[in-house]
């Protein structure tokens, strides 16, 4: 088996289930559970200005935590959009910083009403970042930008939490 430090980097559009299946999948390999989201919502708590900017400041901040656990020896469950090779990049240099197997897993739901259904039911225990309305989904759905690296997609419009949690342990082979 690999001892190597692992991180894992959940990714996909808004409402596709990233953050729930991140935290399943850490809670199955005892491992830390970073969501670009909540960093995102303690900045914005702390005054900083919604944008662009605080969106990086987000993912550096991350980063910077997923680092420090990794090198600490411990797995880590990163959910975040990652919808640019500048966001990916991020997870690549703190698996290169740290020596740890990277692994990047796509969520989608091919089915339209499936994920406007989700994201629009969804309750996330988030102050100050927005929910994006399923227009906003769709408009950052054109400008994503296409997957060179990605170690598995999963169209989850069927699966249920277990099933999708099971497959990615299988697909990495974890």
């Amino acid at each position: 088996m690999d001892e190597s430090p692992l991180l894992i980097v959940i990714s996909g559009l808004p409402g596709t289930g990233k953050t729930t299946v991140a935290e399943r999948l850490a809670e199955e390999l005892g491992a830390t559970h970073i969501s670009i989201d909540t960093v995102e919502d303690d900045l914005l708590e702390q005054g900083f200005e919604r944008g662009w900017s605080t969106g990086v400041a987000a993912y550096e901040a991350a980063r910077a935590n997923a680092e420090t656990e990794l090198e600490s020896g411990r797995r880590v469950i990163v959910d975040a959009v990652n919808d640019s090779e500048p966001a990916r990049e991020t997870w690549r240099r703190a698996a290169r910083a740290t020596g740890a197997r990277l692994s990047f897993v796509v969520l989608e739901v091919s089915n339209p009403e499936v994920h406007r259904l989700r994201l629009e039911t969804r309750h996330r225990n988030l102050t100050h970042v927005q929910e994006p309305s399923w227009a906003d989904v769709q408009a950052r759905k054109e400008s994503f930008e296409t997957w060179t690296d990605s170690d598995i997609g999963i169209d989850v419009s069927e699966l249920t939490l277990d099933g999708a949690v099971q497959e990615i342990l299988e697909t990495l082979n974890i």
